[in-house]
Order: structure tokens, then C-alpha cells, then sequence
């Protein structure tokens, strides 16, 4: 590889899995109160997929040629000037420039200092780039979004995926009843996650038997079986439903307002403060990580058809290193 060069996940054009290759890009340089990283190892999220596919966050990043992917996790290799939180030698994790280009499907990134934190000291590199973008859409969705207190009923729709199982563990953490939708080989699981109750959609709808909730994380949206719809059913009055994967269509908003209840559409940010909490939580035994396969970069497009084809349990994540 030639000097100022880095391998990365390129695609030139929208499509399929097969648009994504790895080419040697230039590696970037740190700004003023930005570091640069080397990442070993970087998440795969729903969001990466879609925007390949020209949906997604595509309409922010624009058109291609980019390089995909947010959630990293590396050590800080050099830091530009006004750097204070971190130097050299640090292992970090994040979600940074979020929904801008971060190109986190490299081998190095930069971003600013503070939209990074100290990843956990007690998992991985693979298992912390897991975290940042699932964990964070999970805890600003329940924390800052829902305000959700002990003793309110909360229902997550595809609670074992990626946002679902650190939604799952947050609510608990939180002191929540937790109602989970999942199929019916993920059960067990999610109880052992703290789920108090599990709901196979596969067999029940889930507007039959869920009652008296105040919060819904719908991580499913109106797409598939209109989830969100029927998910104001379920809510008391002025309960929230957080629209996580579509937002508030006006169809939505309407149905709500007429129900008594309320909608509201979420978009995750970057948050080191939050990351931090987060990775207290991870060491201290409190959040599970969980990762179901971890491929090679240059496996991207195999990750992606993994993850557009089949119900995960957990997270999907690219190696960067050999």
C-alpha cells in the first residue's frame, strides 16, 4: 500500500451488494479538534444497506461515489490541534458526523475529539463497534426522546435486533415493563435481555394482547403490516409511539391525534456523553453486546446481503484489521 493510502469500501453507484469493493483511497488527516483513528473494526446497520440501495440517508450524502458506515471502533493513531479529551495510543469508539459521510468502512477515519468516547474496556473492538449507532438510537430514543421512568410499560418492536436488544436492556436498566415483539426462537433470549413479556408477531398480533402502554419504539414502521398504526392501539392515553425507521407520515399523525395519543419521528446523533454512560453500563455487566458474525472488509457485500436477507440476532460487523 503506498504512503498517504488506506484501504476503504467504496461504491460508485446505487444497487445492490454488489456495487460495494475495496479500493485504496487517501487516507484523511486530522482538522483542527478532530482525530484521526484507526478503525478495527466498524458496525453494519439497516441505515448502511438502504443508503447503498439510494434510500436511506442517501438524499444527505448525495450521489455516490462514498464510502458507507458510522459506527467504528479503533485507536486514536494522532490528534490535530486543540485536542485536550484524547491523545495517541487511546481506544475509542463512536458514531461520528452522523448522517453526514463519516466512511467508517476504512481503515481510518477522522471526526472531532469530543464525538468520540473511551470504548469499553471489558469487550472488543468487534463487539464495540456494535454498539454506537444501535445503542445510541436505543437510549436517545428511551431516555432523552420518551423520558421513560420505573414502572411504565414499554413495548419494542424487533426487540432482538440490532437498536431492539440494547433497547431491551436500557428499559430494564431504566426499571420498565417490557413488552418485546420477536419471533419465537428469540424468546428465551430476550427474557435473559429482561424482557417480561415476548409476543411472537409471527403467530398474534400484537394489538390483541399488549395493553395499557406508555411507549412504543417501533423499530419496524408502517412498511411492513402497517406496525406503527396498529401500534396506537396499544397505548394509553398520551402515550408516545417513537417512529424510529419511516418517521410521522400525515396518515400517522392523524390517526394519533384522533386517538389521543401521541407520535413523534427519531433520528440518532452522535453523543460521547451518552457513549460513555453506555460503556459503564458494558463493564459493568449491566449491557450485553451482542454480535451474531463478523466478516473481513472486503466481505461488505456479504455482510450487507446477510443483513438485507435475514432476522439478525444482535449486530453484523466489518473487520478492518488482517
Amino acid at each position: 500500500m503506498s504512503a498517504g493510502m488506506m484501504r476503504a469500501v467504496v461504491q460508485d453507484g446505487f444497487g445492490g451488494p454488489e456495487v460495494l469493493r475495496v479500493e485504496q483511497v487517501p487516507r484523511p488527516e486530522p482538522l483542527p479538534t478532530e482525530v484521526l483513528v484507526r478503525v478495527h473494526a466498524a458496525g453494519v446497520n439497516p441505515v448502511d444497506w438502504k443508503t447503498r440501495a439510494g434510500d436511506g440517508i442517501a438524499g444527505v450524502l448525495g450521489q455516490p461515489p462514498f464510502v458507507l458506515g458510522w459506527d467504528v471502533s479503533g485507536v486514536v493513531e494522532a490528534v490535530g490541534f486543540g485536542v485536550t479529551t484524547l491523545k495517541a495510543g487511546d481506544e475509542v469508539y463512536g458514531m461520528p458526523w452522523f448522517p453526514r459521510s463519516a466512511g467508517g468502512y476504512a481503515e481510518y477515519v477522522t471526526a472531532p475529539a469530543r464525538q468520540f468516547a473511551r470504548k469499553p474496556v471489558t469487550v472488543g473492538h468487534e463487539q464495540a463497534a456494535a454498539v454506537p449507532l444501535a445503542a445510541l438510537t436505543a437510549w436517545q430514543a428511551l431516555v432523552d426522546t420518551a423520558d421513560l421512568r420505573a414502572g411504565q410499560r414499554v413495548l419494542i418492536h424487533a426487540a432482538a435486533g440490532g437498536v431492539g436488544h440494547f433497547a431491551v436492556q436500557f428499559a430494564k436498566h431504566l426499571g420498565a415493563h417490557i413488552v418485546a415483539t420477536a419471533g419465537v426462537g428469540r424468546h428465551a433470549w430476550l427474557k435473559e435481555l429482561g424482557a417480561d413479556e415476548v409476543i411472537d408477531y409471527t403467530e398474534v398480533r400484537f394489538e390483541d394482547v399488549a395493553r395499557d402502554i406508555d411507549v412504543v419504539i417501533d423499530l419496524v414502521g408502517d412498511t411492513h403490516d402497517m406496525t406503527s398504526l396498529r401500534s396506537l392501539q396499544v397505548l394509553r392515553p398520551n402515550g408516545l409511539l417513537v417512529a424510529i425507521p419511516a418517521g410521522v407520515s400525515p396518515e400517522l399523525a392523524a390517526a394519533a391525534q384522533a386517538r389521543g395519543v401521541q407520535v413523534t419521528p427519531f433520528l440518532v446523533e452522535p453523543d460521547a456523553p451518552a457513549l460513555t454512560r453506555i460503556a459503564e453500563l458494558v463493564d459493568a455487566g449491566q449491557v450485553v453486546v451482542e454480535v451474531e458474525e463478523v466478516f473481513p472488509l472486503e466481505q461488505a457485500a456479504r455482510a450487507h446481503a446477510r443483513g438485507e436477507n435475514g432476522r439478525t440476532r444482535g449486530k453484523l460487523v466489518l473487520r478492518t484489521t488482517a
